[in-house]
């Protein structure tokens, strides 16, 4: 396992942010601060404002003030899309800077950090085309004398809390929408990596957002998520995150019967046939599981493999991981880094051991390991993993695969979707029919076939089942955003109702 430091990256000093709100930096004052520690370093790299319910209170006023004037909601669409694609330009060219505060305060590998951003720019530029596209609908099926519209119009403050595994990323892939729609945003990061989010602040700013339509208010799910929720004027909440807290927010909406967008956690399958490309197979297997530690929403975690072929595979996933570059996460040839949490790092080892001691066959990793500071665990394979034990059912959230074998396709099947969750799947075959066999019956948001974790803006995302409601991404992500009016207009001179 390579482990090549580049120090060089770390700042001398942590970068201490302010919070912002309609269109201004707001300095943290007598506020105290989150310090951020690197988790591949242990270097305190950021200082963040732990804000206040009155602040949280300031930014939902200042993006309604700025929803209702209409100085974004109401303007023409191509100005919108201006803006947009302006961003889009303004984040490339700030692309490395973005990408290197992504990855001291959340451990990734700087190379996947390069490559979300670069995504991001792709989606911005995507959303810029889809605010031009949104469009309504004509009924001339009413008879000569009515006329019937059907209009799509923002629904308005949008809240939208996002979580630590991907912060630019998955930000990304809901304000260009959110935007494109005409609504404006008061934005909570995690806590642990808020720095991106702000930034984005002013990238929007630069581009010619009008102020108040992007609001960033940082502190803690407790705090600043938990009142967020509850706010009265907040018309609609984005969340992403785990079930459990998903659960609450329901519960916290009900306040104002605000809409919910959650997209929520996963226990999802990997199945693989016998007749697939089985190296293809073993190597999307590897990466499903590893890409951004195991700790994404979409992670291909149980290996639901045809039992003729499953030894075999065990082996050439086991091999790939032998060969998986776990290491210093600034380092450009590290493919898996650092656990992005003390906390996170604990919950994974605790699942590796209940793998243990309910019977599962360790086949490989399983350990921590020592690179003199921060967290990183060897990527993990369980095989004789039976439906009841918790590494086969529990989100871990973490580079530990299961693998269940199989030994027909109705029997993939029910593994498959034996899960309170139903957020992504992958299925591994060359017949076509079996391949579209299972797309169709496995119960899932987002399905690939002969890949895993691949698409872009252009579709949407989202779950089934306890994974969560609604879309983001695509027009239907847009779409998400709007409220629907039924308009009516009756032609000609009225009949009398009283004569």
């Amino acid at each position: 396992m390579d482990h090549q430091p580049a120090h060089f990256l770390l700042p001398s000093d942590p970068r201490t942010f302010g919070f912002f709100v309609d269109g201004k930096i707001v300095e943290a004052g007598a506020r105290p601060y989150f310090e951020r520690h690197s988790p591949g370093h242990g270097v305190a790299v950021t200082r963040i404002p732990k804000c206040t319910k009155e602040d949280l209170d300031l930014a939902v006023a200042a993006a309604r003030r700025a929803f209702e004037d209409g100085r974004w909601s109401r303007i023409p669409s191509v100005e919108r899309a201006s803006v947009l694609l302006r961003a889009a330009q303004i984040i490339r060219r700030r692309a490395e800077e973005i990408a290197l505060w992504e990855t001291l305060e959340n451990g990734k590998p700087i190379s996947q950090a390069r490559a979300e951003i670069d995504g991001c720019v792709g989606i911005f530029e995507y959303a810029a085309g889809a605010a031009r596209a949104l469009h309504g609908d004509a009924f001339n099926n009413l008879g000569d004398r009515l006329f019937g519209l059907v209009t799509r119009e923002p629904i308005g403050v949008v809240g939208l809390i996002t979580p630590w595994n991907f912060p630019f990323l998955i930000l990304c892939e809901r304000v260009p929408f959110i935007l494109a729609a005409g609504c404006t945003i008061v934005a909570k990061p995690s806590e642990v990596t808020s720095a991106t989010t702000l930034i984005l602040a002013e990238v929007l700013a630069e581009a010619g957002l009008p102020a108040g339509c992007y609001n960033v208010v940082t502190g803690s799910g407790s705090t600043i998520g938990q009142a967020m929720t509850e706010h009265m004027d907040v018309d609609m909440l984005s969340f992403t995150g785990s079930t459990s807290v998903g659960r609450r927010c329901v519960q916290a909406a009900t306040g104002n019967f605000k809409k919910l967008g959650l997209e929520l956690g996963g226990k999802n399958p990997q199945i693989v046939f016998a007749d697939a490309d089985l190296e293809d197979a073993a190597d999307g297997v590897a990466f499903g599981i590893g890409f951004n530690t195991g700790q994404c929403c979409v992670s291909g975690s149980r290996l639901i493999v045809e039992r003729s072929v499953a030894r075999a595979f065990e082996e050439m996933v086991t091999a790939k991981f032998a060969k998986v570059k776990v290491g210093d996460p600034l380092d450009p040839a590290t493919q898996v880094g650092a656990i992005t949490t003390a906390a996170q790092n604990e919950t994974i080892m605790t699942y590796i051991a209940k793998g243990r001691a309910e019977g599962a066959r360790l086949v490989c990793g399983g350990e921590q390991l020592d690179f003199g500071h921060g967290h990183y665990i060897a990527p993990t394979l369980f095989g004789d993993v039976s439906a009841d034990m918790a590494i086969a059912r529990d989100e871990i959230f973490g580079p530990v695969l299961s693998v269940m074998p199989f030994d027909t396709i109705e029997e993939a099947i029910a593994i498959a979707n034996d899960t309170v969750y139903g957020l992504a799947a992958s299925v591994w075959s060359k017949n076509i029919d079996k391949a579209l066999t299972v797309a169709r019956r496995v119960r899932a948001g987002r399905f690939w076939i002969n890949t895993t974790l691949a698409g872009g803006p252009e579709l949407p995302l989202g779950g089934f089942k306890q994974s969560g409601w609604g879309r983001e991404a695509g027009i239907y992500g847009v779409e998400e955003y709007t409220q629907i009016k039924s308009v009516h207009i009756e032609l000609g001179k009225r009949e009398p109702w009283v004569s």
